[in-house]
């Protein structure tokens, strides 16, 4: 389970009492991007302040609505399995994800801990089952 940002709060707030001037790139339906954290986030983390794995061929995972449940009961999920590229050198220790609008700095929108901390290295692929993802709101 995941945690709001402050920002994802803030334009949520802003948005429901109609204060769109605040949205910023919640103005339109952001792309979200799935980042594999090395240490922990806070709610007042950016897309340039927090700590990402740096193994040889790690980008932030992009997804589409498609790789969503829709929403019930104040929770969202993911539908599919969630891959990132192969580790192909280098290692990292990852701990949290986070929710993120830019494939590099932009807004963090949720984070949560891991259950486990892998290691991953050389040859392995990250990635998240369909289900384990989940942001609720409530």
């Amino acid at each position: 389970m995941s945690k709001a940002s402050n920002y994802l709060e803030n334009a949520l707030l802003n948005s429901l009492f109609g204060k769109t001037s605040d949205l910023g790139a919640l103005a339109s339906v952001p792309t979200i991007y799935l980042a594999l954290l090395t240490a922990a986030p806070n709610d007042a983390s950016t897309g340039s302040t927090i700590t990402e794995a740096n193994y040889t061929g790690y980008a932030r995972k992009q997804t589409a609505a498609s790789d969503w449940n829709a929403a019930s009961g104040g929770a969202i999920d993911n539908l599919n399995a969630l891959a990132f590229d192969a580790c192909t050198g280098g290692s990292s220790t990852v701990t949290h994800f986070a929710l993120v609008d830019a494939a590099t700095a932009g807004n963090v929108l949720a984070y949560g801990a891991l259950d486990a901390s892998p290691a991953v290295s050389s040859g392995i692929t990250p990635q998240f089952a369909a289900g384990a993802v989940e942001l609720s709101l409530d």
